[in-house]
Parts: C-alpha cells; sequence; structure tokens
C-alpha cells in the first residue's frame, strides 16, 4: 500500500466519522487503527533513511550576542 494511499483512507474515515457524529463503528475503527499504524511505520522508515529534513538548534552564542 502506498503512502499517499494510506492518506486518502484516513481522510476518508475522518470525514465518515464526522458525517456520523464522531462515532465509529467497530470495524472503521479497526481499520483507522491499522491505517495509523502503517503510517507511523512509514514516517519512522523516512527517519532511518534520512528522508526527512532536520533542522538543527541555534547556537546559544548567536542567542546570546542579540
Amino acid at each position: 500500500m502506498y503512502f499517499h494511499d494510506i492518506l486518502r483512507q484516513l481522510q476518508d474515515l475522518r470525514k465518515t466519522w464526522r458525517n456520523q457524529d464522531f462515532h465509529y463503528t467497530r470495524e472503521q475503527k479497526e481499520q483507522y487503527e491499522m491505517l495509523v499504524e502503517l503510517r507511523r511505520a512509514r514516517v519512522a522508515q523516512f527517519y532511518e533513511e534520512g528522508r526527512v529534513s532536520v533542522t538543527k538548534p541555534k547556537s546559544r552564542k548567536v542567542e546570546e550576542e542579540i
């Protein structure tokens, strides 16, 4: 399953959740939890592969001089 498919399905489930007065059926809740786990695993993979932009914190010297 591709990452964009996971995000699209999560978005569809959230729309359904809102239309159902903020309640999931048991099947929808299981599907949502599975999709969230897949998304978290994929994001963790991005971090492991170094495909995520990480900013460096400002040095304390620059902050003290200002």
